[in-house]
């Protein structure tokens, strides 16, 4: 059953017969439904979403590359929902920010489990958002305040707000690009967030806490 109210959701397909069953699947459900054709409209309206389901075929960009723009300035919950089934695209559509993966043609009571399911993680990250608990890493959000195993670790303003972040998407890579807009404000090089990684790594102890994803960025591991 879908929360009280619904969600706002935005569809980005270029197929007008899919995107409309689709639209009318998902009100009868309760949700808000806006429909886009192109990922440059995409662009534009998911600041005002709770939810996107982007398809990878469209007609003015590549849908990986609007999945990356729009998770370089968002957290906005986003699942791919396209006919590209193999299993590089969909490792390529993860490693582009994307919370799930949904390959047409699908069962419409799946699409609806994996919605739930993302939605869920997501309220459960705003619900706790006061602490982040990851294993034996505990990071208290209000004081800035981080702990290994009960050890405190002093970490430096942009160290913190490094780690919060990618301890805040847990399974997701996060490119350098968003990590110097949201930590640095995009004013700074690309070796800033290698110095910062590198200096975390050293006082957590272990390389394996930051994993570096190869031309793409990096995302929080286990030690």
């Amino acid at each position: 059953m879908p929360v009280s109210g619904g969600w706002r959701i935005l569809i980005v397909e270029s197929d007008a017969g899919d995107a409309c069953a689709l639209e009318a699947g998902l009100r009868r459900h309760g949700h808000e439904v806006a429909a886009v054709d192109r990922g440059s409209a995409a662009l534009e309206a998911h600041e005002s979403v709770d939810l996107v389901l982007l398809d990878l075929e469209l007609p003015d960009l590549d849908g990986l590359e609007v999945c990356k723009a729009i998770r370089s300035v968002s957290c906005v919950p986003l699942i791919v929902v396209t006919a590209r089934g193999s299993e590089l695209d969909r490792v390529l559509g993860l490693q582009a920010g994307a919370d799930d993966y949904l390959v047409k043609p699908y069962g419409f009571r799946e699409l609806m489990a994996r919605i739930d399911a993302v939605m869920r993680r997501v309220r459960t990250q705003r619900r706790l958002g006061q602490a982040i608990d990851h294993g034996p890493l505990h990071i208290d959000v209000k004081s800035r305040e981080v702990s290994l195993d009960g050890r405190d670790v002093g970490l430096t303003r942009k160290e913190f707000d490094l780690l919060c972040l990618l301890a805040s998407h847990p399974d997701t890579v996060i490119s350098r690009k968003r990590l110097l807009q949201q930590v640095w404000g995009d004013s700074w090089s690309r070796r800033t967030v290698d110095t910062h990684v590198s200096s975390l790594r050293g006082k957590l102890g272990g390389s394996g806490w930051i994993i570096t994803v190869r031309g793409v960025g990096f995302k929080l591991g286990n030690a």
